[in-house]
């Protein structure tokens, strides 16, 4: 098939676009820039748009038969000038659906909404938090697009673990520094805990709903339900170091409070349906080899 993978010159986008070109399908990666130089991504053909601005109309989505949307707003990504909830609420209640209507504009036969967790996974969660609201928004939004010819399917994640060759992260990279012991951080985990699943399992995931997944379905999918703490030990025992992390209710520089939005010292907990995993055809058990292969690269 003929994807475009929007996003696809990031960190999830970027893995699920090698991973599908790897399976023998012709893909394109859209983004605001073309990728990394150092990364597989840049061999792939380049569409540059913003799909916030609206760049990608109807003609320039014509001719691919499915499209992967990985190009998400969190709070990571609002500008500093910008007004944080206006952001967000014109990133993922407005320019997400808007996305998905061109795409059926454009004959796009198939397509999948990449989204957050949080909304299906802790309902209780959405009322008081408004980057959630947001991605329950776009999650909605986009699948209120689908026609009895364009299928809209949402691949929900947790926390996600992995590496892209050549692809620096803001995230595992200061992990590993830590765990390696070149950050004077002491080494505790912050009360609490969620899922985590690896890059190579929601590429696989994304992959599996292309090819098998039920039109308008939001597949909650995830892999491991550890704590904070277990984690983290995670990178220090790939690093060979013998230290115990231990478990501190307190505030932690790697993993601050605003990156829990269930409240550090609470869970959000995913049960992968069986019959989910085994039609979207994703691996389990993968969060350790997955720190592994960030130790890897960034140690």
């Amino acid at each position: 098939m003929k994807i475009l993978v929007v996003g696809g010159t990031g960190a999830l986008g970027g893995h699920a676009a090698l991973h599908l070109a790897s399976k023998g399908h012709d893909v394109t990666i859209g983004g605001r820039n073309p990728a990394n130089p150092a990364t597989p991504m840049a061999k792939l053909p380049f569409l540059q748009g913003d799909y916030i601005a609206g760049d990608y109309t109807p003609d320039r989505l014509a001719g691919f038969d499915w499209v992967v949307f990985a190009a998400g707003n969190d709070p990571r990504h609002v500008p500093a000038d910008a007004d944080f909830f206006d952001f967000l609420y014109q990133a993922n209640h407005v320019a997400v659906p808007a996305f998905f209507a061109a795409c059926r504009e454009a004959g796009v036969k198939r397509a999948i909404q990449l989204g957050s967790y949080y909304h299906q996974a802790s309902p209780e969660l959405i009322a008081d938090n408004r980057y959630i609201q947001s991605r329950k928004a776009a999650c909605e939004g986009a699948r209120a697009e689908a026609s009895e010819s364009f299928d809209v399917i949402s691949v929900n994640a947790p926390f996600m673990v992995g590496t892209v060759a050549g692809l620096p992260s803001m995230i595992f990279e200061p992990y590993v520094q830590w765990a390696s012991g070149k950050l004077p951080i002491d080494a505790f985990g912050p009360t609490g805990g969620t899922n985590f699943m690896s890059f190579q399992s929601l590429s696989e995931a994304i992959e599996g709903a292309l090819e098998r997944g039920e039109p308008n379905a939001a597949y909650l999918v995830g892999d491991e339900n550890l704590t904070f703490t277990e984690y983290f030990q995670l990178y220090f025992d790939a690093a060979g170091q013998e230290i115990t992390v231990e478990e501190r209710d307190a505030e932690h520089p790697l993993l601050p409070d605003i990156a829990i939005p269930q409240g550090r010292g609470n869970w959000v907990r995913v049960n992968p349906d069986d019959a989910q995993v085994a039609l979207l055809g994703y691996r389990r058990n993968d969060i350790r080899p997955a720190v592994q292969e960030i130790i890897a690269q960034f140690g």
